[in-house]
C-alpha cells in the first residue's frame, strides 16, 4: 500500500500521516510505501501534475519490483490524507492519464490500485476548497478550466477505483461538504463501490496519534475490513 501524507501541497507530514500509519499496517501484515512526492510550488514544469506523476510512477515501480518486495502486483492499494487525499483520489480517477513521458519499461505497466482510501480529503478546487492546497497546486490565479480540471468530483468515470472515505463532521479545515461527503455521493451516483465514515468528533488531521481514545480511532480497522471485501488483505 502506498501512503500519501498530507500537508496542503506545501509540505509532507511524513511522521503521523506516513511512518506512523505504515507501522500500524505493517503490524497487520501489509507492506507499506510512504510516498515522497514532489511539491507543486518547488518550480517544477507542469506543477499541477507533479504529485500525480510521482504517484503513478511509484505504483508502476512497485508493480515492476513486486517479486523483490514480496507483494502481489495485482493487489496494490493507495491511501492519502488531506491534500494527500486529493492525490489518492487523483490516482483513483486519473490512474491512466498520460501526465509524464515514459522513462523506461516500467511506465508501460498499469498505475491503477485495486482500492483507494481518502482520509479527510481535499476534493474540490472550486467553492469550498481548502485555499492553501488550491493555491499551491494550481497557483494563485488559476483559470476556471484549471479549477474544473482538478476538482475531482467532476471526473469520476466507470474505471474509477473503489474508494473508502473517512472524515470528521467537525473538520473546519477541509469542509466535509463539498469535499469528502459530496465526493461519496458522486461515486455512488456513478455506481463506483465506495464506503463513507463520518465521525462526530475528530477535526482535521486526526490520523492515528490524535485519534487515540476517540471513536475516530477505529478507522484503520474499518478500512481493513472494507478493503478485504475488495480483495485487499494481508
Amino acid at each position: 500500500m502506498i501512503l500519501a501524507p498530507g500537508g496542503g501541497y506545501s509540505r509532507e507530514m511524513l511522521d503521523f500521516e506516513g511512518m506512523d500509519v505504515a507501522r500500524h499496517f505493517n503490524g497487520a501484515g501489509v507492506t507499506c510505501f510512504v510516498l515522497r512526492y514532489r511539491l507543486p510550488g518547488e518550480g517544477w514544469k507542469d506543477r499541477s501534475d507533479v504529485p500525480l506523476q510521482d504517484a503513478q510512477r511509484a505504483m508502476r515501480l512497485i508493480r515492476r519490483d513486486a517479486a523483490k518486495y514480496g507483494v502481489d502486483p495485482a493487489r496494490l492499494a493507495a491511501i492519502g490524507f488531506s491534500a494527500g487525499g486529493h492525490l489518492s483520489a487523483s490516482l483513483a480517477i486519473r490512474h491512466a492519464a498520460k501526465v509524464y513521458a515514459p522513462a523506461d519499461s516500467a511506465d508501460a505497466l498499469d498505475a491503477r490500485p485495486i482500492i483507494a482510501g481518502h482520509m479527510y480529503p481535499v476534493i474540490t478546487m472550486g467553492d469550498g476548497a481548502h485555499a492553501g492546497s488550491r493555491d499551491k497546486l494550481l497557483g494563485e490565479s488559476p483559470s476556471a478550466d484549471t479549477v474544473a480540471m482538478y476538482s475531482l468530483g467532476r471526473h469520476v468515470a466507470a474505471d474509477t477505483v473503489p474508494s473508502f472515505i473517512c472524515l470528521a463532521a467537525d473538520d473546519d479545515v477541509v469542509p466535509p461538504f463539498p469535499n469528502g461527503i459530496t465526493f461519496f455521493g458522486t461515486l455512488r451516483e456513478a455506481k463506483i463501490a465506495s464506503e463513507l465514515h463520518v465521525f462526530e468528533v475528530g477535526g482535521h488531521g486526526f490520523s492515528l496519534h490524535w485519534a487515540q481514545g476517540q471513536p475516530c480511532g477505529a478507522w484503520p480497522e474499518l478500512f481493513s475490513t472494507w478493503a478485504a471485501t475488495h480483495g485487499f488483505k494481508a
